[in-house]
Parts: C-alpha cells; structure tokens; sequence
C-alpha cells in the first residue's frame, strides 16, 4: 500500500503550537512534531470511538497493553510483563514524575547536554541538583559519550540518570556497548536510569535501537523506560505514554509519587494508541523510508548549497541538529527567523554545547524541507 508524505496540510488556525507560534510569514520547522496525517487505522479508531458518543472516565485497557506488549516483542524482541507496564499521560510528565518519586529532595539528577529542554527543567520543578555531562563530536563528526566526564560526574553520586535513547537533539542511536557502559556506571555508583525512548521507533538502517533495560537483567532492574506512539505517529496532542518499570521496588515508589498528580490517560489517547500500535507498522515502515529520504536530502544541500553549516548524520529522530559556528552568523537562531523566515530551535535551549547551533525538524514534506532550504541559503548569501 502506498502512503502520501508529499501532500502539504494546512494546519494554521487548528490549535497547532509549530505552526501558531510564529508569524505567517514564518515557516515553521521547530518543535517535534510531523506535518503527516496520522495512519488510517487511528483515524479509524477514534471515528468509532467518537460515533459511540460516551466519553466517561477511562479505566485499565487490556487491549491497549497487549498491543504494547506485542510491540515491544516484534520491534525490539523485548519481553515485558503486563504488571511491568504503566500507562502515563506524556513522556514529559512521566520524565518528572521520576524526578519527584525516584530522587530526593536536593538529590542530584545527571543529564547529558545538549539535550531536550525538559530534561533540564524537570530536575528544578522537583527541587533536585541538576548536574551536565558533556556529548561531544567524535572523529567521524557523531557525538559521543565523554567517558571521563560522565565517570566524575556520576561519582558526585546522584540518584538518577536521564538518558536520551535514541538522542535528541543529536540525533545518535546509542550501541549496545556505550548502552551497557553507561548502565554499568549507574549500577556501580547506584544510581537509577530513567531511559527516555521516545524516538525507539524512529531509527535509520543500519543502526538498531536497544531498549536501555534489555542489556543486561541487572540494568533492567535499575531502568525505567519511557516510551510513546505519539512521535512515531503523529499523535504528541492526544498525550498518551507508557513506562516499563521491571523492578517491583521502583514500581512501588513511583505508583506512591503519582497520587495527586499523575492521572489518567484521556479516552481517545487510549485509543489512538491502540490502534497505531495493532495497526500501523505498514505505514511506519514507509515514514521511515520518507523520512530517510528527506535526511540525506537535507544532509546534500547543505554540503552543496550551504558549506558553512555542518551537521552530523542523524541516526535517528527527524531532527537534525546544525553546526553554524562557522556561518558569520552568531545567533543562528534569530538570524534564520529574522532573514530566513524560517522558525528553528535555538541551540542555546538545550543547555551546555548549543551555542551556535540550531535543530531543524525534517519531519514535513520535500517540498516544505526544500523551500525552508531555499530560504535559508538565500538569508546567508544575502549575509
């Protein structure tokens, strides 16, 4: 069955915060979200479920878990148990619950900058210490770990690691080898993994994604997984994640941390969710191929048209995280909204090492990608 990523939807004035935050006559290619229609399957399931016309408070989804469970199995050969499986309203959410329920008061929380924002909110909104290890460019131009710096800054002995799996906004699918490093730093130093894996499904051949707790049964205790359909599919607004906490002891603390604060997922997320899950591997597999497709699109451009910016092939994610510290331009971010009209993620937001780097979201059809190309080679030519 063939899918359409070419046609271009309007999504001004549909709630939107990508495409409502800036001007008109700014084009838009910030925040994690795809401009594609969802799969048909979801669309589908919630046509029903809407038809049906009741919209009480949801209770557990047997269906819903099982279809996580299968998942999970045939993507990642990953066996989880039903009692294993937490329903959260959102990775965000879920990332600060852990904060609240996993890390004392004052304790420290390790992140690895850059990073996605959130990840250096969450330790503050839940009074915690953040402490920043650095990724930083290997030989080959991917990012790696800095091994030395994340030994010190684990031996400050914080009580959780948020790990980004795969990463954003670097784009790296971790291998099984700096995977088990790192968990078997956190073991040593006691530290709990809070593995956000969001991106699992949106992995680029030849790389493979392994869930942080399928490297060993040591880590896996010592792990909770956040996971989503919702970049995988297009479905961020309808809030619906998971967690896989295999140990009963951090189950425990984290069922105690979310009373009062961590609620239901709403009725159509449950669905939506279902749905993607049973139903839309056929059209994940050619978004991957899209998406592939727009990368290396991405990555030709600007070694031909725009040499003064670099960027480190993207193993994963639709993002894609651009180096102009050599471009002339010192605010790469203001410079591409005021002279490009193009809207970006400013480096700066993603804390130690994005100065001078901007993240572009390919995640739109080629011809919102070219003409977004277009605008900013124009911009610098003009600079």
């Amino acid at each position: 069955m063939g899918y359409d990523f070419d046609t271009v939807i309007h999504r001004r004035n549909t709630e939107s915060v990508k495409w409502n935050a800036y001007p008109e006559d700014v084009l838009p290619m910030w925040v994690a979200d795809m401009d594609f229609i969802s799969p048909e399957p979801v669309l589908r399931a919630l046509h029903e479920r809407i038809d049906h016309g009741v919209f009480g408070y949801p209770g557990k989804s047997p269906g819903l878990t099982e279809a996580i469970l299968q998942w999970l199995q045939v993507r990642f050969h990953w066996e989880v148990h039903p009692e294993e499986l937490l329903i959260v309203p959102g990775v965000v959410t879920g990332i600060n619950w852990a904060c609240h329920a996993l890390a004392e008061p004052g304790a420290g929380v390790l992140v690895q900058t850059p990073v996605y924002p959130p990840f250096l909110a969450a330790p503050k909104n839940t009074g915690n210490q953040l402490i920043t290890t650095p990724m930083v460019p290997g030989p080959g131009g991917q990012y790696e770990v800095d091994w030395d710096a994340f030994e010190a800054a684990a031996s400050q002995k914080p009580q959780l690691f948020i790990l980004c799996s795969p990463h954003n906004p670097l784009g790296r699918v971790f291998r099984r080898d700096e995977l088990e490093r790192m968990g078997e730093i956190c073991l040593r130093q006691g530290i709990t993994i809070c593995s956000d894996e969001i991106h699992a499904d949106l992995v680029y051949p030849p790389c493979e994604h392994y869930p942080t707790a399928t490297i060993s049964p040591e880590i896996a205790r010592n792990t909770v997984t956040f996971m989503a359909p919702s970049k995988t599919f297009n479905i961020a607004g309808l809030e619906c994640s998971f967690a896989v906490v295999p140990d009963p002891e951090l189950r425990r603390k984290l069922n105690a941390g979310r009373k009062g604060l961590v609620g239901w997922v709403n009725l159509l997320g449950l669905v939506a969710a279902e749905a993607a899950y049973r139903e839309g591997a056929p059209w994940l597999d050619s978004l991957l191929e899209y998406l592939r497709n727009n990368r290396d699109f991405l990555l030709e451009t600007l070694r031909r048209a725009m040499p003064q910016i670099s960027m480190p092939t993207p193993e994963g994610t639709y993002l894609a995280w651009l180096d102009c510290r050599t471009a002339g331009i010192p605010d790469p971010y203001h410079f591409f909204l005021e002279h490009a009209r193009v809207g970006l993620n400013d480096g700066r937001e993603f804390g130690p090492g994005g100065e001078g780097f901007v993240r572009l979201n390919f995640g739109c059809p080629r011809s919102v990608l070219k003409e977004g190309l277009d605008r900013m080679k124009a911009a610098l030519e003009r600079a």
